[in-house]
C-alpha cells in the first residue's frame, strides 16, 4: 500500500498532546499506523458494532455489484480507529490505498497530481479533510461526483483548461470536525460513519486483543485496569498497554498482574479515572487556589503555567465529558466529582447535576 507521509508544523496543540500519554494524539516516537496492532479484516474491529454491520452490508453490497464502493466519511474523535477503518475498506475490497491529509495538500495542483495518478477502483484515504484548502475542495466536488479533474495548460490570457477523465475511485474522508466541512463536500460521500467513544468492557476486549499480538499474558483484572485508564480511546489504550509491556520486560515478569499495572501507569502519573499530571493541576489550580471556582481560563492557564489554548482544547474536553469540570458563563468550576476525586470534602452547593447552583 502506498503511503505520503506528512507532518503538519503548525499544529502547535498536536505537539503539546504528543508529550501526554493520555493524548489521542500519535507520540513524536510513535506512528499513527501500528501495524502489528492494527486489525486488517472488519471482522478483527473491536467495538462500534453499528457502524461495523452498516459498513460490511454497505461493502458487501458494492461487491456484489462489481463496483467500487460511494465514497465514505468516517468522522469522530481522535484515536477511536479512523484510519484503521480506511485501510481494512481496501483490505475487504483488495485494492490498493493511497494514504494523505488536509495539511499535507497546499494547493489544488497536489490534489490534481494524487487524483490523476489513481488506478480503477483504488480508495484515496484523505486525513483530516476538513483542513483542505479552498480550492483543492472544489476540485475535490468535481473529481468525486463526475470523475474527473480539470488540467490548467499554460499561463496567462493564453492559459485553458483541459478535461482529464479518472477511472472510478473511492474517497475515504477522516475527520474530527464534521461541521467544518463544506455543505458540497459532504453531500458527496454516499455513507457517513460516526465513530463513539468506547465503553471499558470493549476496550478490556481490544487490550486482551492487542496483549496476544505483542505476546504479552495478563493475569484477570489486568486489562481492565488499563481499560479504566483509557479514556474511552483505543489508541490510548495501546499506548498504555506497551508502557505496561516495557515494565513486565525490565521487572522479568513472566504474567502481568493488576497490581504491576498499578504500579506501571502510577509511575507515569495516570490515575485511576485516566487522568494525567496536567488534568490533576488543573483541578488542584480551581479547587485549592480559587475554592473550587468560578475562575477564569486566563487565571487558570497562568496558575498550572500553562497556555491558555492547551487548557481549552487539550485538557478541558476530557475533564468536562467525565464531570470534573464545568463551564460556566462566569468561568470554570469544579464538580463534586472533582472534589472528591482529589481526597477533599466539596462544599454544600456542588452538585454534578444542579447546574443553577454553580452559576
Amino acid at each position: 500500500m502506498e503511503q505520503m507521509e506528512y507532518f503538519d508544523a503548525d499544529n502547535s496543540n498536536a505537539r503539546e498532546e504528543s508529550l501526554r500519554m493520555v493524548s489521542t494524539a500519535p507520540m513524536d516516537n510513535e506512528p499513527v499506523s501500528d501495524e502489528e496492532l492494527r486489525p486488517h479484516i472488519l471482522d478483527g474491529f473491536i467495538g462500534q458494532p453499528r457502524l461495523k454491520a452498516q459498513l460490511q452490508l454497505f461493502l458487501d453490497a458494492a461487491k456484489k455489484r462489481e463496483v467500487p464502493p460511494d465514497h465514505i466519511l468516517l468522522a469522530g474523535p481522535p484515536g477511536l480507529g479512523k484510519t484503521t477503518l480506511a485501510m481494512i475498506v481496501a483490505n475487504e475490497l483488495e485494492v490498493p490505498i493511497r494514504v494523505t491529509s488536509g495539511p499535507a495538500i497546499q494547493h489544488a495542483g497536489d490534489l490534481a497530481s494524487i487524483l490523476s495518478s489513481l488506478d480503477a477502483g483504488e480508495v484515496l484515504f484523505i486525513d483530516e479533510i476538513h483542513r483542505l484548502p479552498r480550492a483543492a475542495e472544489e476540485l475535490l466536488y468535481i473529481a468525486m461526483e463526475d470523475f474527473r479533474v480539470d488540467v490548467m495548460v499554460g499561463k496567462g490570457p493564453g492559459a485553458s483548461s483541459i478535461p482529464l477523465t479518472l477511472p472510478r475511485f473511492t474517497v475515504i474522508g477522516a475527520t474530527t470536525r464534521e461541521g467544518m466541512l463544506p455543505s458540497p463536500l459532504r453531500a458527496r460521500f454516499g455513507f457517513t460513519a460516526h465513530l463513539d467513544f468506547y465503553p471499558i468492557e470493549e476496550l478490556e476486549k481490544l487490550i486482551t486483543r492487542s496483549a496476544r499480538v505483542l505476546g504479552l499474558e495478563l493475569a484477570q483484572g489486568s486489562a481492565i485496569q488499563m481499560a479504566s485508564r483509557s479514556r474511552g480511546t483505543p489508541r490510548i489504550a495501546n499506548r498504555l498497554l506497551r508502557r505496561v509491556r516495557d515494565w513486565a520486560l525490565v521487572h522479568d515478569l513472566e504474567i502481568v498482574e493488576p497490581q504491576d499495572v498499578q504500579d506501571a501507569l502510577a509511575l507515569y502519573q495516570i490515575d485511576t479515572e485516566g487522568l494525567d499530571r496536567l488534568d490533576i493541576a488543573v483541578l488542584n489550580a480551581i479547587v485549592n487556589n480559587f475554592q473550587g471556582g468560578p475562575v477564569g481560563l486566563n487565571n487558570l492557564a497562568a496558575m498550572v503555567g500553562e497556555e491558555q489554548e492547551t487548557i481549552e482544547t487539550v485538557c478541558e474536553p476530557y475533564l468536562v465529558r467525565e464531570g470534573f469540570l464545568m463551564r460556566t458563563p462566569r468561568g470554570r468550576m469544579a464538580t463534586r466529582k472533582a472534589w472528591e476525586h482529589l481526597g477533599m470534602q466539596p462544599p454544600e452547593d456542588a452538585s454534578n447535576s444542579d447546574v443553577s447552583k454553580l452559576i
